[in-house]
């Protein structure tokens, strides 16, 4: 089966790509156009009023130490880095605002008071706008309205006034951060939902396949199997049995396929199907129930230890059921068979006497991962298993919390 991790990042559609591994590469190539652009026209500005500023040096100095640090921009913000999963962009977008702010504090040092008081352009002027984008891309439209605050702030500061002019030219800051930012931000869900698809995609149509294929071969032999097991009877009955419960759970890992990862992410109710067969009987909702893989990992292997408890002390032929409930906050699964159940004391007596079974190998792995489990028992309703587990409990914060 295809593994959506190897899912190329790229999708194309005739001479047309779209890199869904980096959404936004083409608003960081965007912004290191508009960097040029604001740096030409700012500096055509000083030049052209050179004679009028109080230090014509330290302008040109300004002038020195912005061209500098619009080439520096302008490698960083091609690429994200050598390192994965690290953009380095978000760090030199925070150092970009800060080096702008900074040359917008040299206007009281650079310009005449005339100038300022005239609403000449303050040093840096519309360049120093590039970093309030560099913010919103970033970090979407909060990285976009803190951009402007810190540059806003700093015009404010230079001015000593807030006029028409000063308002205008927040209200252009404040807008542009917020726009670019959420339109970053839809560009990374759309590209996400985007990168599940292709995944699916691509499961798909490896499944239909092997579908083909285990159809035409395997399938048919196990029910063969099946078929002469149950008419030889005696000990061949047992394997047509076993190849039974084969055939039901291998249709079923076909039909319902391959759980597809989106960060780190597995669809329980794939995993949890597989487990279904003539004599286990399993009910899912209608829709995927995403949890982080480890979290899957552990309730799977919980059900299977559950289900092997049956086998053990209610036999082999004997029927069970799996029920996975969402309840929105939180995901149960239930384990059910209709056995004698459970004598009193005895799990309290298998745990004293050391033994792994239920009190390591489903309350410890349950309790490990921040759920609950409960058993329910007696001779006439015979055992069922509850394990509940919060949403909460496995997100990345709750997680490092724990450790």
């Amino acid at each position: 089966m295809t593994n959506p991790a190897t899912v190329p990042d790229v999708k194309r559609r005739g001479s047309a790509s779209i890199d869904v591994g980096r959404p936004l590469e083409p608003l960081w190539r965007g912004l290191i156009v508009y960097r040029l652009l604001t740096f030409t026209t700012h500096v055509i500005a000083v030049l052209a009023a050179l004679g009028e500023y109080r230090s014509s040096t330290g302008a040109i100095a300004v002038l020195a130490v912005i061209a500098a640090w619009t080439a520096a921009t302008t490698v960083f913000y091609s690429s994200p880095g050598a390192r994965p999963g690290r953009d380095r962009r978000r760090v030199v977008a925070v150092l970009d605002v800060l080096v702008s702010a900074a040359v917008m504090a040299t206007t009281r040092y650079v310009e005449t008071t005339q100038q300022i008081d005239a609403d000449a352009p303050v040093m840096g002027s519309v360049w120093a706008s590039a970093p309030v984008l560099a913010l919103a891309i970033a970090f979407g439209p909060i990285g976009g309205f803190v951009g402007a605050g810190v540059i806003s702030g700093m015009l404010i500061a230079v001015k000593r006034q807030v006029g028409a002019v000063e308002l205008s030219d927040i209200q252009l800051l404040i807008l542009a951060g917020l726009t670019v930012g959420y339109a970053a931000w839809v560009m990374q869900r759309y590209a996400e939902r985007l990168r599940v698809a292709v995944a699916a995609q691509g499961a798909a149509a490896e499944r239909e396949r092997l579908a083909r294929s285990i159809h035409d071969g395997v399938l048919q032999v196990l029910s063969h199997v099946r078929r002469r097991g149950a008419e030889l009877g005696g000990p061949a009955a047992e394997f047509g049995e076993l190849a039974g419960e084969q055939e039901v759970a291998l249709r079923t890992l076909i039909t319902s396929g391959a759980p597809v990862a989106a960060d780190g992410q597995l669809d329980l109710l794939a995993e949890i199907a597989g487990l279904a067969s003539q004599r286990i009987t399993v009910s899912l909702p209608g829709t995927p129930v995403e949890l982080p893989a480890h979290a899957v990992d552990t309730l799977l292997a919980v059900a299977k230890a559950a289900l092997s408890n049956v086998d053990h002390h209610v036999g082999r032929d004997a029927p069970a059921w799996i029920l996975v409930e969402d309840l929105g906050d939180a995901v149960e699964v239930s384990v059910r068979d209709d056995g004698p159940g459970i004598p009193a004391g005895r799990l309290d007596a298998a745990a004293a006497e050391g033994r792994m079974g239920v009190a390591r190998s489903m309350q410890g792995r349950i309790t490990d991962l921040g759920g609950t489990i409960s058993c329910t028992t007696g001779p006439d309703i015979g055992t069922e298993w509850t394990i509940r587990l919060p949403r909460t409990a496995v997100t990345p914060a709750a997680k490092g919390r724990r450790r």
